[in-house]
């Protein structure tokens, strides 16, 4: 019951993540519909295969979720956007951030039940835990600074959204192996995944998917990075399974398998039940209710 209840906590924050793709435009009756669905008919597959199924069996590693969890909902919220179709105004119109602060104390939240989420894969209180908790600390501190230093260099401003964004970056990118390497492993981790998600932020503008909250950049290409980094960082003495610095350069290949393998069955799986959704009661509010604020139309409720 312990291991059902820790992994309760998983499926909850997969479709949570997702969410932060359709923000401002989607219904919310659509939504209730869509994450009970999605969870049974392709998070618990995935999920299943990474830890009992054909992914274990195969040496694929995922300590924590990189592939079940941000990998899975970065694929699925870029399906999402792409069937839901964009903000009304965006790009040509600017949509900041709505309240920074928030979004820092948000931020800083996040970090810290990441220790659990990260640590807590373990299944013990052992040095394998300790190691995934050193890692998340140095990932999401270096993936900070890699955010944060790109963009000043690009855009002449290091920025509060950027430290947040580049902080959840290096978080995704660990999680898949967080308890599979060590030694200064995590900053590398932490600095290749910002930068890989700044520039995969990036692209959004450049293919024209409105994806609100860079689900896909941040949670999709950083559980990706993630799980390739770890073919190759892999430590035997930590995890039991060596990756390409120590000799196993097919520990590389059973990787990208794993990462192909989610990639297609996530992508057609939530493809074909948004369409489904669709088309029996539709997915995305009217005009006037997206104009109004979903807040107040569907739900009542203003901010003060």
């Amino acid at each position: 019951l312990i291991f059902v209840a820790f992994l309760m906590t998983f499926a909850s924050i997969t479709p949570a993540l997702i969410s932060g793709a359709a923000a401002d435009r989607m219904k919310f009756s659509a939504w209730a519909i869509f994450v009970p669905v999605w969870l049974l008919a392709v998070y618990c597959p995935v999920t299943y295969w990474v830890y009992n199924g054909w992914h274990a069996g195969n040496g694929a590693l995922d300590f924590a979720g990189g592939t079940a969890i941000h990998l899975n909902s970065g694929v699925a919220a870029l399906a999402l956007v792409l069937v839901l179709g964009k903000r009304r105004g965006w790009p040509s119109e600017v949509m900041p951030s709505h309240n920074m602060p928030m979004i820092m104390l948000g931020a800083g939240i996040l970090w810290f039940g990441w220790f659990g989420f990260n640590a807590g894969s373990a299944g013990a209180a052992n040095g394998q835990a300790v190691q995934a908790l050193l890692n998340t600390f140095l990932a999401a501190a270096a993936g900070m600074v890699g955010w944060m230093a790109i963009e000043k260099i690009k855009g002449g401003h290091a920025t509060s959204l950027g430290a947040a964004s580049g902080m959840i970056a290096g978080l995704a990118t660990i999680t898949g192996p967080a308890g599979y390497v060590g030694g200064m492993a995590g900053v590398v981790f932490g600095l290749v995944g910002g930068a890989v998600c700044y520039w995969a932020v990036s692209l959004k503008n450049r293919f024209g998917y409105d994806d609100s909250l860079d689900v896909f950049g941040v949670h999709g290409l950083g559980g990706i990075t993630g799980a390739l980094l770890t073919g190759v960082f892999a430590v035997e003495a930590i995890g039991g399974t060596p990756g390409l610095l120590e000799g196993n350069a097919g520990q590389v290949l059973i990787q990208l398998e794993g990462i192909g393998a989610t990639i297609v069955y996530c992508a057609i799986v939530t493809f074909v039940l948004l369409k489904i959704i669709d088309a029996v009661m539709g997915l995305r509010v009217d005009e006037e209710e997206e104009v109004t604020g979903l807040d107040y139309s569907l739900h009542g409720e203003t901010v003060q």
